[in-house]
């Protein structure tokens, strides 16, 4: 047994046969041990990782599928017969933007956003305790009966329960998945292969679009069968929990070690990966060590405070971008603004717009970065905004419906926003949120942020429809307001964290030099700082001709 000290100065017994500690540099580009890191991008994790995202489907279907079946007159009849024959009658057409204006068909929307935030605390907890890959099993399944009920559903009731469970799915897999992706992913690739996340969510969505473009056809089940097949990827996520691999951060931190190693050579494609699982280790000793109560305490302790902060604020902007209320809403949207007939399919050309604009973002995410994605992206969403209010205040002029010219114009707008969104605020909130964090707040972090995104998601598809009403085309310069806010915190706030491995202390390190940040950590920053050089030069010791672990440990003990 071979002592340590810990940071307070009192002393600890390592776990025999456990990997003794050591580090990579603080800078962000990779140092110490992260110079040796020998695994490279497979075929295998590439699989591993694409399953995994069928998790962000589940919420791309449903957002995707839900404004087109509220756009069904049939589904209207069966559930919201008053909106119908207010529309059929005409009493609302003097207002084109009133025309879905209903509280409950808000709710009907939002319901599942309020769930997904209640079952995000409990997630992180059993995708600590449980692993990463069981977790995944439960939100496919629950995802599963969720869409059962809905497509089922014969009252408002039934519908809304159905919604709630589908919710608390979604939740949990928005909780789980980032983080596993993250885990088992190398970490020069670890950007490309996270957006995956927010390419299965795009996915999604244009799968639903195009469901409901077919089943608009279907007089009266054809929105049972837009809700029903979101089984679809539920049941590739629930076959996805069952045959993927555990992540080997979890069964390291649970004391496998050996089943640990094994399959991070299997993720990375050579045996040579002992300063990786070196790091992981590391990392699993500190966080074996934490409760998970304490998990949630330490968010909030000065040396992890910024990234909670960060990761936590950026999830609630990303909804206040105005995204999931032109998402959601898209079809009644266009249904109001334009001719019905054609609001389907526009929603359709948005929807591919979202996935070819994610895919610019996974080819550049590891080249340029995390921050001048968010900029460009905050900047781009904030112009096409201003654009698109005023050409919907320009085309009505006391009209009741747009004219086409006009109506084109607003789809390309939407559309430029939607691309902007796509490839940098859309994924890169879930890829910081799981790559920021350390090992024993990940779960707890992570859920921290679904539970911020969900509730703002919640907040805003429960009052879009009524904002509309109110503040007409003024609702899209609301929205551009916030994409200037949010761009100006990114770019004084967030440093870049492209090419840092996931399990060292890397990530503190860029937040106890950041000019700001370094203040709220305060001693505990430069605590983060004098530990981690010594991390470094710790592992330099080992690697010298006559170095070894035990002189490693012989550093510690003197530290």
């Amino acid at each position: 047994m071979v002592l340590r000290k810990r940071d307070d100065g009192s002393r600890e017994a390592l776990q025999e046969g456990a990997p003794l500690v050591g580090g990579s540099g603080g800078a962000a580009k990779p140092g110490g041990r992260a110079a040796h890191y020998t695994g490279h991008m497979t075929i295998y994790v590439l699989v591993v990782a694409l399953i995994s995202a069928t998790g962000g489907m589940l919420f791309g279907f449903d957002i995707g599928i839900v404004g087109g079946v509220e756009a069904m007159a049939s589904f209207q009849q069966q559930f919201f017969p008053e909106l119908l024959e207010a529309n059929l009658s005409g009493e609302q057409a003097s207002s084109p933007y009133c025309k879905y204006h209903d509280a409950r068909l808000q709710f009907f929307s939002a319901a599942m956003f309020a769930s997904g935030a209640v079952i995000a605390l409990p997630a992180g907890f059993a995708a600590r305790a449980f692993g990463r890959k069981l977790t995944m099993l439960v939100s496919g399944c629950l995802f599963l009966l969720g869409a059962g009920l809905q497509a089922g559903a014969h009252s408002l009731t039934q519908l809304i329960l159905g919604r709630s469970v589908l919710g608390f799915g979604v939740g949990t897999a928005a909780c789980v998945v980032p983080v596993y992706i993250s885990e088992v992913a190398p970490f020069a690739s670890r950007g490309a292969l996270a957006y995956l996340f927010q390419l299965a969510v795009t996915v999604g969505i244009l799968a639903a679009q195009l469901v409901n473009l077919g089943a608009q056809w279907i007089p009266t089940w054809g929105w049972r069968l837009s809700l029903g097949l979101a089984a679809m990827p539920a049941t590739i996520l629930i076959i996805g929990g069952i045959v993927l691999p555990e992540s080997p951060s979890h069964l390291i931190e649970k004391g496998k070690w050996a089943e640990g190693k094994a399959v991070l050579q299997m993720l990375r494609g050579t045996d040579a990966v002992d300063a990786e699982y070196a790091d992981i280790c590391d990392a699993a000793q500190q966080a074996a060590k934490v409760s998970p109560l304490q998990s949630w305490r330490n968010l909030f302790q000065r040396q992890n405070l910024p990234m909670t902060i960060m990761s936590c604020s950026l999830a609630a902007l990303q909804q206040l971008t105005g995204i999931n209320a032109i998402i959601f809403y898209a079809p009644v949207m266009f249904a109001s603004l334009s001719s019905s007939s054609a609001a389907l399919l526009n929603t359709v050309v948005i929807g591919a717009t979202n996935v070819l604009a994610t895919l610019v973002g996974l080819l550049f995410i590891d080249r340029w970065g995390r921050r001048p994605l968010l900029l460009e992206g905050g900047v781009q969403m904030l112009l096409s905004q201003i654009a698109t209010g005023i050409v919907l205040a320009i085309g009505f002029r006391g009209e009741t419906t747009l004219p086409k010219a006009d109506a084109v114009g607003a789809l390309v707008l939407i559309c430029v926003f939607i691309a902007g969104f796509a490839w940098s605020w859309g994924p890169i909130v879930w890829l910081l949120g799981a790559e920021i964090q350390t090992l024993d707040t990940r779960t707890s972090g992570m859920s921290a942020v679904v539970f911020c995104n969900y509730l703002l998601s919640f907040v805003i598809g429960q009052s879009f429809l009524s904002m509309l009403c109110t503040m007409r085309w003024g609702v899209f310069l609301f929205f551009a307001g916030w994409n200037l806010l949010m761009t100006t915190y990114t770019w004084f706030l967030l440093p870049e964290t492209k090419g840092v491995p996931l399990e060292d202390t890397a990530y503190q390190c860029l937040f106890a030099r950041h000019p700001i940040w370094r203040r709220v950590m305060g001693k505990q920053g430069q605590a983060v700082l004098e530990r981690e050089a010594f991390r470094q030069n710790a592992w330099q010791q080992v690697q010298a001709p006559k170095g070894d672990l035990r002189a490693m440990a012989k550093l510690y003990d003197d530290l």
